[in-house]
């Protein structure tokens, strides 16, 4: 069996990511907060904006790693944690408690998990849009 090795996330993609992510949201008028995470869920690139919600940076990562650990953008979860849902009884026992809000996104390279991109500070469909807007550029 042969493999294909896939290049890994690197820091000037996460730069990139951060600077794709922030001018959607200066565009639509709204400070954010943008955390990038390899793979291992590492930090490679972090942007806290001073005029954002003091806890953006925080969520920011949290949605980050919510989508790296779980390969989905956390849009996608967030009918999962309801009572009922598929995640309603997950866990949080980790490194990081996850969080179920949109504006996180994994980021792959042919078809591979690479990292993590999570946006915080606007409304939860803007930061998705804008941490969707940050993939995007990369391809």
């Amino acid at each position: 069996m042969t493999t294909t090795a896939v290049a890994p996330l690197t820091t000037v993609d996460a730069e990139a990511l951060v600077a794709a992510a922030v001018e959607a949201a200066e565009k639509a008028g709204v400070t954010v907060s943008v955390t990038v995470l390899d793979a291992g869920g590492h930090l490679l690139a972090f942007r806290r904006d001073d005029r954002a919600v003091l806890i953006s940076g925080e969520t920011s990562t949290r949605k980050a790693y919510t989508a790296l650990q779980l390969n989905t953008p956390t849009a996608d979860l967030v009918d999962a944690v309801q009572p009922g849902g598929l995640f309603h009884t997950l866990p949080t026992a980790l490194d990081r408690p996850l969080l179920f809000i949109a504006g996180g996104v994994p980021v792959r390279r042919d078809g591979r998990l690479i990292g993590a991109v999570g946006v915080g500070g606007g409304a939860p469909e803007q930061d998705h849009g804008f941490a969707t807007a940050a993939v995007e550029s990369l391809s």
